[in-house]
């Protein structure tokens, strides 16, 4: 009697889910030998093979082109002649039934160092535990999510029902056909720019350190200078001073290399509608800050305007914003998918500190300045030094 062995779906990586097959290369009734290639499945990494365990004649082959399949699904078996089931310990005995034939999730036959059965962990869908979920995107998915010009960080919102609440594609129609019952207004170019910006950006280890500053020596720096440069503009200098004496924590990775950055250009952000620009000041190191007043004020009104020249944006490494002007304390701005460092400024507060000369209670005006960096450049040490060096330069208004 013959015996048959499952051909089944490998884990064809540690976040691999599923796979969709793309080419069937040996059809019912074909004899395969051990190790050749039986079909070509996709991931959404790359294209591989599904190969066979033994030699033996393919037979109720239930994989179809273009369709998904779980890690762990039988795809088909392979027609097992007696004495090469017996050399591999094959153990069942009986043909798979119809109704065995029909389930992707049948049982596994005993065979030595052959892969174990997966048992199904949501939804009767055989799953590793440690499966990415919803950020699996199957080659049908991103098709059509192509087609829509939509992207994974559209479908946040969507309550998957596949495996580990993977999204499916019908839960992705569901979706969009549920959208159409509700309001919409197109986004304007900034919007999807700034989007866009920021997808990107979010595809790095990002971290935030954060150091309380005594603002009362810079404002009242401020309050002697006829320009009246505003604490961004410190911060900039200083941030600027800070990187020309090690500009490796400016530096961007580039697979195996950090590119130390040519010039110290360091950005600004300023509110503009529906988004955000970044002006940015050219060599900001070799400018002293009443020099950079005149040219800060006039990006600031340009880009309010959306007239910046393409010569003042762009090819910054680093940007400051002063997120305390709308009142907020503390915050966590995301760098720009170009950029390892971005400078941030919260609103100051009065807060009493105590002097242990005279034995009282003073007030004095703190600011928490938040530095997020790009974790694969930089670590938490590196970025607490830089920004404690920030403080020691904003300490001293006069020098910079």
């Amino acid at each position: 009697m013959p015996y048959h062995l499952p051909i089944i779906m490998p884990q064809l990586g540690e976040s691999i889910a599923e796979a969709t097959i793309v080419n069937i290369l040996y059809q019912d009734g074909m004899q395969a030998e051990t190790d050749c290639s039986l079909m070509e499945v996709e991931t959404n990494k790359a294209v591989m093979e599904v190969t066979a365990q033994c030699s033996g004649k393919v037979k109720g082959l239930i994989a179809q082109v273009g369709q998904s399949y779980p890690v762990g699904a039988v795809l088909g078996y392979i027609e097992v002649a007696e004495a090469e089931a017996k050399r591999l310990g094959i153990q069942q005995e009986e043909p798979p039934s119809p109704s065995t034939a029909k389930n992707p999730i049948s049982a596994a036959v005993n065979v030595p160092n052959a892969p174990k059965k997966v048992l199904p962990t949501i939804k009767g869908l055989p799953v590793p535990a440690h499966a990415g979920g919803a950020s699996y995107l199957s080659p049908r998915m991103k098709a059509r999510m192509s087609e829509l010009g939509l992207h994974a960080a559209d479908l946040a919102g969507i309550a998957g029902s596949g495996a580990a609440g993977r999204v499916t594609i019908e839960d992705l129609e569901r979706f969009l056909t549920d959208l159409e019952r509700s309001q919409m207004t197109t986004a304007s170019s900034m919007r999807v720019a700034v989007a866009d910006a920021m997808r990107r950006s979010w595809t790095r280890p990002l971290a935030t350190v954060v150091l309380p500053v005594n603002m009362d020596l810079l404002l009242a720096h401020r309050k002697k200078q006829v320009s009246k440069p505003g604490p961004a503009l410190y911060a900039l200098r200083a941030l600027a001073l800070a990187l020309s004496e090690n500009s490796v924590a400016g530096g961007r990775l580039v697979g195996e290399r950090i590119v130390h950055p040519r010039s110290i250009d360091i950005g600004f952000a300023v509110e503009a509608e529906d988004g955000v620009l970044v002006p940015v000041i050219r060599n900001a190191d070799q400018y002293r800050l009443k020099d950079l007043v005149e040219r800060y004020n006039r990006l600031v009104n340009l880009a309010r305007q959306r007239k910046l020249p393409a010569q003042e944006t762009g090819g910054s490494i680093a940007t400051v914003t002063n997120y305390g002007v709308f009142g907020l304390t503390l915050a966590t701005p995301i760098p720009l998918p170009e950029q390892t460092l971005l400078l941030g400024i919260g609103a100051g507060q009065i807060k009493p500190r105590w002097n242990a000369e005279t034995r009282e209670w003073l007030p004095e005006t703190i600011s928490a300045f938040t530095l997020s960096f790009d974790h694969r450049v930089i670590d938490g040490g590196a970025a607490g030094r830089l920004l404690q060096r920030i403080e020691q330069l904003l300490l001293e208004p006069e020098k910079i």
